[in-house]
């Protein structure tokens, strides 16, 4: 398959990382985009068999700032339209909620660090977010939530903000982020050390919760290409 990535960060700190990384464990071509830098290289959406949209420290509105997020919106609207298999990471799923009328804006309470997720019932029937477990230990960062898309069903919330949504048969939100490796985490956490609530916490739980977070990571984006390849 052809798999296009859309990054708004450095790649090798704020990337697809683990889901990139499965990707090409696959064996499928994986086009990377960072559009905060470069959008020549979209192609048109139904070129690509399946596309995935990744986090970045700017807001799903900040158009005034980075005017390129309206063209982002548009690709992603369209993408949905045609109904090519697109997965969206915490700015990438408010990218869809935003781009499809669903409303996005700041979070009554942010998270920052490790927050428990649970997977409701529709969650765990899902094919893709369904082979998580009913609650994990997921690791988040967003200041930002969604509202959940009209027509879209939710899938997983926490006591913060909702998780998880399908829209359609294609398209998957989440607001956690499950891409992260331990390399980017460590970036994280030297940049962003003044927004961890507590960084010795956030470290300590992160040495706890990582290898199990990945394994779920790596199920997680294999469930959706498995969607797409079929």
């Amino acid at each position: 398959m052809r798999v296009l990535s859309i990054v708004h960060e450095p790649t090798s700190t704020g990337g697809g990382g683990l889901f990139e990384e499965v990707v090409e464990q696959r064996g499928d071509r994986l086009d990377r985009v960072s559009i905060a830098h470069d959008a020549s290289g979209l192609d048109h959406p139904e070129r690509y068999d399946a596309v995935m949209v990744f986090g970045g420290a700017m807001h799903p509105d900040q158009d005034g700032e980075h005017p390129w997020l309206a063209d982002e919106a548009d690709f992603i609207r369209e993408t949905v339209e045609r109904e090519v298999p697109l997965f969206g990471v915490c700015l990438g799923a408010q990218l869809i909620a935003r781009a499809v009328g669903a409303q996005v804006g700041p979070a009554a309470i942010p998270e920052v660090g490790w927050h428990v997720v649970d997977v409701n019932e529709a969650g765990r029937a899902d094919p893709v977010l369904g082979v998580l477990p009913d609650r994990i230990d997921a690791f988040q960062w967003h200041y930002y939530g969604f509202d959940v898309p009209a027509g879209a069903e939710l899938l997983a919330d926490s006591d913060a903000a909702r998780q998880g949504y399908r829209l359609g048969e294609r398209t998957w939100g989440v607001q956690f982020h499950p891409e992260v490796t331990r390399h980017m985490l460590d970036h994280w956490f030297v940049e962003g050390e003044a927004e961890l609530p507590d960084p010795a916490v956030v470290r300590r739980e992160t040495d706890k919760f990582l290898g199990a977070w990945n394994e779920h990571g790596r199920r997680l984006c294999g469930a959706f290409l498995d969607v797409a390849a079929g």
